[in-house]
């Protein structure tokens, strides 16, 4: 199993978070996330090409809200939620208040 590459929780900076939430079909993705359970990175009802898909977890990945783990043919993702309320307290709670 292999993790890709993301920045440590010290390293996570709150406008580079927040460009990485900015986006309605990111958010979606987080909000699906924080239900608390690890999600393919295909996961079904998100209308938006593959590749477009590919882009949005990289640049949650690369930004820290994210984990994505390497399981054979499949990329599972996971919310670091943990690290985000370390770091920026209460951001993310206010964020998925926001989404219903």
């Amino acid at each position: 199993m292999r993790v890709l590459p993301e920045p440590g929780r010290e390293s996570l900076e709150i406008a580079v978070v927040l460009h990485a939430l900015g986006d309605p079909v990111r958010l979606e993705l987080v909000h699906r996330l924080a239900a608390g359970r690890e999600i393919s990175c295909s996961p079904e009802g998100v209308q938006v090409p593959r590749s477009t898909l590919s882009n949005h977890w990289r640049i949650l990945r690369e930004a820290g809200v994210t984990s994505t783990r390497i399981d054979g043919k499949n990329r599972m993702v996971s919310l670091r939620r943990e690290d985000l309320d370390v770091r920026f307290p209460g951001l993310l709670d206010v964020v998925l208040k926001e989404l219903g």
